[in-house]
């Protein structure tokens, strides 16, 4: 069995737990390929556990039965962007905040193989956004949310948006966010929007500090083509992609529309969507 690790250098209250887990996948013959961040960050922790270590890659070239993210969404994030569109299942471990898209908690670390091996993880397919425009330094492809949104001490932009050609509104706001489902419970429910179910086959469009009280929240289809159009009174606005952001010129035209490709991500099989937002939300 082969299990490629990425993970936060911000570990400090669960070292004892992935000591242990380390020195088991060591025990059970498991190859492990790491980051060299987390790599270089447990060797000085823990060096004697990490004899399971077979390669250190900066990228995910090589298979894996199986890719563990260890922090909270944003490492997710980040591990998602390490796989590199490889077809790849990611399971999140939680060591950070809310964690919305870990399936288990640091703590179930210790019985993780046997509850792989035993079938208790559920594969689900997450819809990723693509990005068509100016040449950018990262991918193109966001599990989350693309945000155009005005550069550091500028005024507001104006987002001219089209959805399949047709013209929807101009959006004088801080900034406009393209959300998948996945996005939902991310800056998108942050400034307003709804949350919507992994699998459900849509896009939010959510304004950010909108300059007008008619400007909501708007759920299309995930066949849907976005294009924004950005204009404002400075010369540049930002555009972000899953976190990774450039800055562009004004007049500047993207296009978002569903990517040809998915992520796996796995769940435990007994804990749903809705119990997720229960626990992750405090509801009662």
């Amino acid at each position: 069995m082969k299990i490629a690790i990425y993970g936060s250098r911000h570990q400090e209250a669960c070292l004892d737990i992935l000591e242990m887990f380390l020195r088991q996948l060591s025990d059970e013959g498991v190859e492990v390929v790491m980051h060299p961040k987390i790599y270089k960050y447990l060797m000085h922790c823990m060096p004697a556990a990490m004899k399971a270590v077979r390669r250190v890659c900066e990228n995910l070239e090589c298979g894996a039965d199986l890719v563990l993210s260890i922090g909270g969404d944003g490492t997710f994030l980040r591990t998602v962007q390490w796989a590199d569109g490889r077809p790849l299942p990611i399971l999140g471990v939680n060591t950070g905040h809310l964690g919305f898209l870990t399936a288990i908690g640091a703590d179930e670390l210790p019985t993780l193989l046997d509850s792989y091996r035993c079938g208790e993880f559920v594969r689900e397919d997450r819809s990723l956004l693509q990005v068509e425009g100016p040449d950018l330094p990262f991918a193109r492809y966001a599990l989350n949310e693309v945000t155009v949104a005005k550069d550091a001490n500028a005024s507001m932009i104006q987002a001219d948006t089209y959805v399949d050609g047709h013209h929807l509104c101009r959006y004088r706001a801080d900034g406009l966010i393209v959300a998948t489902p996945t996005g939902s419970t991310a800056y998108a429910m942050s400034v307003g929007g709804p949350v919507i179910a992994p699998d459900t086959p849509a896009f939010v469009i959510a304004p950010i500090a909108a300059h007008s009280l008619s400007m909501r929240p708007l759920v299309v289809g995930d066949s849907s083509c976005v294009e924004i159009e950005v204009q404002g009174r400075a010369d540049r606005f930002r555009l972000s992609v899953d976190g990774r952001s450039v800055s562009l010129a004004m007049g500047t035209r993207i296009s978002v529309s569903k990517a040809p490709r998915t992520v796996a991500v796995l769940r435990h099989c007994s804990r749903g969507f809705a119990e997720v937002l229960n626990s992750k939300l405090g509801w009662e």
